[in-house]
């Protein structure tokens, strides 16, 4: 970020018009690899939620989030879709047989926050951020906006609380070591909306997956591994956010953090099966359908070679450039033959070379750039068809 920071944060709420669509829960079915032992059974609904429903007739505000995009333009380095493909293990640094950064097999795959360029100065700013979320979210009473709103705004709200948590606590190297108070990060109750204490896991699983019927919400909510879905470059808005988690969810699907084929079972993200009780009750079937939506060529192929649905991928590993660690030696970067003022770790400058080398790879092959539509009204749209809705 150089000198860069996020400063005179505040969140404001101005006119603007968007329909709403009608909430509908899914009921709780079995997980397993088709047919086998649940996993996860559907979380019991908790009372003191159900402020957070969404309404039939929504008023017409929009929350603002343009601050929040100029920060994540900063803080986001983006790394390119993934080759599907395993790097192979990264080399010793020079005099030295241990391994800084990043090693893991999905090292390229999924973007990352600068978290070892932050100061202290700026992480205050995410806090301060965070909190007027919450302010905004108790005053203007969430659940009376559209769908499009409320769902950027807990988007929005859980993952600034990530970054803010990873960004205190780091160096780390997985984020789910954090705790608070003695809890996991992802369980303790460190916000609070219209009195409500709520955790980051209770935004997914007791407000977003019971009130939204379409399961590309679960690639917004950004974990701060690896294995998850990606960070965004930009914040969530009413706007944007059918786009954007249809990029994520492409993203995702398509990458080896999403997506495996081991023997005759097509292996998956352990992120469904969170969601699985809300979206994929008949577990092989509707995670396969869903796959199917974003897969491009290459996963379809693999889907065909498959049966089974085992939900065992995983990464902990931080989203970060650096590892979560802090390096005692560092080297110089170079552009065009020169050297470049700064310098940054070993582990990150392989990391970037690394990024290089793919994205390189990437244009050769002609896989680079996509093409989205967002927002167009057509002759005779109405409503949800013509705005995005995500229901």
């Amino acid at each position: 970020m150089g000198k860069a920071t996020i400063s005179t944060i505040a969140v404001t709420a101005f006119l603007a018009c968007a329909p709403a669509a009608q909430a509908e829960s899914t009921q709780p079915g079995p997980l397993a690899t088709n047919s086998a032992v649940a996993l996860f059974a559907m979380p019991v609904a908790n009372p003191d939620f159900s402020t957070f429903t969404p309404t039939d007739t929504p008023v017409r505000n929009r929350i603002d989030y343009e601050i929040w995009d100029e920060a994540m333009n900063y803080l986001v380095f983006r790394m390119g879709k993934s080759l599907r493909q395993n790097p192979g293990r990264p080399s010793a640094g020079m005099g030295s047989r241990r391994i800084y950064g990043h090693d893991s097999r999905y090292r390229l795959e999924g973007n990352r926050i600068l978290f070892s360029f932050l100061d202290q100065e700026v992480i205050a700013t995410f806090t301060e951020y965070r909190q007027d979320l919450e302010r905004v979210g108790t005053e203007l009473d969430i659940a009376s906006l559209s769908r499009n709103e409320q769902l950027a705004f807990w988007i929005n709200l859980h993952n600034v609380t990530v970054i803010e948590q990873i960004a205190n606590a780091w160096p780390v190297r997985q984020p789910r070591e954090i705790e608070i108070d003695g809890v996991p990060m992802d369980e303790a109750k460190i916000l609070s909306v219209k009195g409500v204490s709520m955790s980051l896991k209770d935004i997914r699983t007791q407000i977003v997956y019971r009130h939204w019927r379409n399961p590309k919400v679960i690639y917004g909510f950004w974990r701060g591994d690896i294995g998850g879905p990606s960070i965004q470059s930009e914040a969530y808005t009413a706007q944007n956010v059918g786009r954007l988690l249809d990029k994520s969810a492409r993203d995702f699907v398509n990458s080896l953090r999403g997506t495996q084929k081991r023997s005759d079972r097509l292996q998956v993200s352990e992120i469904y099966a969170e969601a699985q009780p809300f979206y994929f009750p008949e577990w092989g079937q509707d995670i396969r359908a869903h796959i199917t939506t974003y897969a491009d060529e290459d996963v379809l192929a693999l889907m065909q070679q498959t049966s089974n649905v085992e939900a065992a991928i995983s990464e902990p590993d931080i989203a970060d450039m650096a590892g979560g660690v802090r390096e005692p030696s560092y080297s110089n970067v170079t552009s065009a033959g020169s050297s470049v003022s700064f310098r940054v770790p070993q582990g990150m400058a392989r990391l970037l070379s690394e990024r290089q080398t793919k994205i390189e790879r990437l244009i050769r092959e002609g896989r680079t750039g996509t093409v989205t539509f967002e927002n167009i009204t057509l002759p005779g749209e109405e409503g949800e068809a013509a705005t995005n809705e995500v229901d």
